[in-house]
């Protein structure tokens, strides 16, 4: 298995998502779609083509209808929508918790001169509910209202990358999710798929990380 730190362009950042990667969150996104959902309806819009969208992408998408039809209650619709997605994060993140041996793993990449990052769509709330003194065990944290464009746009990343004044080829993405490897992918990170999260390892061997492991402290063991 390839190491991280050995050869000319050798991993310097790695990018970590949080949601089934660092943390164990149980968010009901199937709740959270059929919430905003139901709302963009009470708001007097075509719901046609929205309910297989991200969540985060049906609040744009419907957002972008409303300010057709509705523009003067745009404003509330989202205030509502990012309020009901946070009422259920912040529920899931009461009873959730970190996985099992990040902060050490934070403190080996520490010792070997790689910088962290965490890259998440989750807001900034439920991260420290879970992690409080995420801020002392990475280098940057990027939640959804960090960042103009979410994952899987390159944007996030490269935000994270800009905090952390490292390359894109000198850096890793690491999740549980093939939207992370896409992301990774597009940016031109190292990608590394971990097998913590609801994706399944068949899921993950389709999306063809560079890397893929069971969990992520697992990464100390590439060093």
């Amino acid at each position: 298995m390839q190491g991280l730190n050995k050869g000319k362009h050798a991993i310097r950042a790695i990018l970590f998502d949080f949601d089934g990667t660092l943390a164990r969150l149980n968010i009901d996104f199937p709740l959270m779609r059929r919430s905003v959902l139901e709302l963009i309806g009470a708001f007097g819009v075509p719901r046609d083509g929205l309910a297989d969208l991200y969540v985060l992408e049906m609040i744009e998408a419907g957002g972008r209808r409303i300010a057709e039809i509705r523009p003067e209650t745009l404003a509330d619709f989202r205030k509502e929508a990012y309020g009901c997605i946070e009422s259920i994060e912040m529920e899931a993140a009461r009873r959730g918790g970190l996985l099992e041996g990040i902060r050490p793993m934070f403190g080996a990449l520490r010792r070997n001169l790689i910088r962290t990052g965490v890259v998440s769509r989750n807001s900034g709330a439920a991260i420290a509910e879970i992690f409080p003194d995420i801020h002392d065990h990475c280098n940057a944290v990027i939640p959804r209202e960090l960042t103009s464009h979410v994952k899987p746009h390159p944007e996030h990343l490269l935000t994270a990358l800009r905090a952390l004044q490292v390359r894109p080829e000198a850096s890793a993405m690491v999740g549980d999710h093939p939207m992370d490897i896409v992301a990774g992918r597009e940016v031109g990170l190292m990608t590394i798929g971990v097998l913590t999260g609801s994706s399944g390892p068949e899921a993950m061997r389709e999306a063809s990380p560079d890397i893929i492991l069971n969990r992520a402290p697992d990464i100390v063991g590439l060093l």
